[in-house]
């Protein structure tokens, strides 16, 4: 091995030794071994970038897959192969989303503040989408691609942001879907194909980004759909969902302070000075101090 190959490898360890200080608590040992092996597995081949050579990374793929480091290892490489046939290091410089502006007044969904624990807070009204409006103004593959780049900005900005403002390690996504009037009878073909592919993504390739999905005003049409919908979702993320009917405010307060409940929800938020509470990306990633906290942070993981 050349003195430049073990200069990169002490740096590597080093790197990943800050990531974990840099997490609150203590890690359990069976975890830290788990991560352990997969690193030294994906580094033996070369097929470890340097970009997610971190702790909690590989601790997502690990979880999604019962630590089992083969099973993990596996998940891992596919994820890498997907991002690199789907182009999707460069989707925030390349992928210019002209529609978004349109797609909110039909679609309206956001990130709003955080939950108790300071994770991003994400929801959903797919009960007040028109569906027909929707397909007019964007396509399935444009607003797969749209999915894709959030998720990227959730990892880039919205966790590192919340986990400066938290004071601790912040990986994972809290979210509201309210489906009222949603049932077998509109949801359509294309919203089911839009479902399925974009589950598929956030499964594969983001495992373990989901916190808590509360779905809300769940009525019988919705309930009949849910059992189909959940048979394409892994029985790990459905864990994380609870299904809840009208009288759904008491579960979803023990999660989400009031003042970052929207009033449509029964919160006291409006956001009437910027538009509406779906429509600003409220959050501590707005933040310029915090924002820039959370990249000198990223340089001091870096050295």
């Amino acid at each position: 091995m050349s003195f430049r190959s073990i200069e990169q490898l002490l740096r590597r360890n080093s790197k990943i030794k800050i990531s974990q200080s840099i997490a609150n608590g203590i890690h359990d040992q069976k975890e830290e071994r788990s991560v352990q092996a997969l690193r030294e597995s994906l580094l033996a081949t070369n097929q470890l970038p340097e970009k997610f050579d971190d702790h909690h990374v590989l601790l997502r793929f690990l979880r999604m897959r019962g630590f089992n480091v083969i099973k993990a290892k596996e998940m891992f490489l596919n994820m890498l192969k997907w991002r690199e046939d789907c182009a999707v290091d460069t989707i925030a410089k390349d992928f210019k989303f002209e529609e978004f502006d349109a797609l909110k007044r039909c679609y309206p969904h956001g990130f709003h503040g955080v939950d108790r624990f300071g994770r991003p807070l994400y929801i959903e009204r797919i009960g007040s989408v028109d569906l027909s409006k929707l397909m007019q103004v964007t396509s399935i593959d444009r607003y797969i691609k749209y999915h894709i780049s959030e998720q990227e900005k959730t990892l880039s900005l919205r966790y590192p942001a919340c986990s400066v403002a938290a004071k601790k390690h912040i990986s994972s996504t809290t979210a509201i879907l309210d489906v009222k009037g949603l049932g077998m009878n509109n949801f359509s073909k294309a919203a089911r194909e839009m479902f399925i592919e974009i589950q598929k993504i956030d499964s594969n390739y983001y495992p373990e980004t989901l916190h808590q999905l509360y779905i809300i005003n769940a009525g019988s049409g919705f309930r009949a759909l849910w059992k189909v919908l959940k048979t394409f979702m892994e029985a790990r993320t459905l864990k994380k969902i609870q299904v809840l009917g009208t009288n759904y405010l008491s579960t979803v307060l023990e999660a989400v302070e009031p003042s970052n409940l929207p009033e449509f929800l029964g919160g006291t938020c409006t956001c009437s000075a910027t538009g509406g509470c779906l429509l600003q990306d409220k959050g501590p990633w707005t933040d310029a101090g915090i924002i820039r906290a959370s990249k000198v942070r990223s340089l001091q993981q870096d050295m």
